[in-house]
């Protein structure tokens, strides 16, 4: 099983890209989890998931290509 993430803000510079695709994570507690160990950094920023366009809070099962948003907080002016 493989998700499509699309990644943000400070994300995007820790990971060096905007979009992945991860594979073997059944959750988003899973998820979070892989990238914090892929990605040193990553715990230290605070973001949002949606999963397919809809804001999720709590742990949520994920399906094969669901499109996972990552999302820092925004600041705008």
């Amino acid at each position: 099983m493989e998700i499509n993430l699309l990644v943000f803000g400070q994300l995007a510079d820790i990971t060096g890209k905007t979009e992945l695709r991860i594979s073997d994570v059944k959750n988003t507690d899973e998820l979070n989890k892989k990238l914090a160990e892929q990605y040193p950094k990553w715990p230290a920023i605070k973001y949002r998931l949606a999963v397919n366009k809809k804001i999720v809070q709590d742990n949520t099962l994920l399906n094969d290509n669901d499109m996972v948003a990552l999302l820092p907080p925004f600041s705008g002016g």
